[in-house]
């Protein structure tokens, strides 16, 4: 297994000096589900939910979210985004809401924890202002879809060698 880059020599947790690394373009997309009963999908596609617009209010809370991860996460660089997207829309087939997210900048690090914490905090909010109506939702499937930029290029899910690649992550100095 690759070593570590947030773990100093000693073992304790330590932020990633990135200042040496060359400035990419990077870019990162991301994932979250909102299960929930179709009875509560429907209401809110009526926007009917008595908290107001739960589309529109979580799609500002996944952009908040993103420019404050390095808030969230410890070990995370604050970054100057030049982008960030949250797409949420209706899946029947769950039932419920597929969240996806991309954030792009052009920086020495990653983005791959904004997009995520974008995607969360957007599940999260439709959590929050439906849950008195279904408190039986489930937010699932946060999960990574594909990173760009970097040493270690471009990652996508289901590419081969993509599921569990450790390699990669390390590659770009974890960050």
């Amino acid at each position: 297994m690759t070593e570590l880059s947030h773990i100093d020599a000693r073992g304790r947790a330590t932020m990633v000096d990135v200042g040496a690394k060359d400035e990419t373009e990077r870019r990162a997309r991301a994932e979250a589900h909102v299960v929930m009963a179709a009875e509560t999908l429907s209401v809110i596609e009526d926007q009917t939910v008595p908290k107001g617009d739960v589309i529109a209010a979580a799609r500002l809370a996944g952009i908040m979210a993103a420019k404050r991860t390095h808030e969230l996460i410890p070990l995370c660089h604050q970054l100057s985004l030049t982008a960030v997207t949250v797409d949420i829309e209706s899946d029947r087939d769950l039932p419920g809401l597929r969240v996806t997210t991309e954030a792009r900048l052009r920086g020495r690090t990653g983005v791959e924890m904004e997009a995520l914490v974008a995607a969360s905090v957007a599940a999260l909010t439709v959590y929050d202002m439906c849950k008195a109506i279904d408190r039986g939702m489930e937010v699932t499937a946060v999960r990574l879809l594909e990173k760009s930029g970097g040493r270690s290029g471009t990652w996508r899910r289901g590419d081969a060698g993509a599921e569990g690649d450790v390699a990669g992550d390390a590659a770009e100095g974890g960050a």
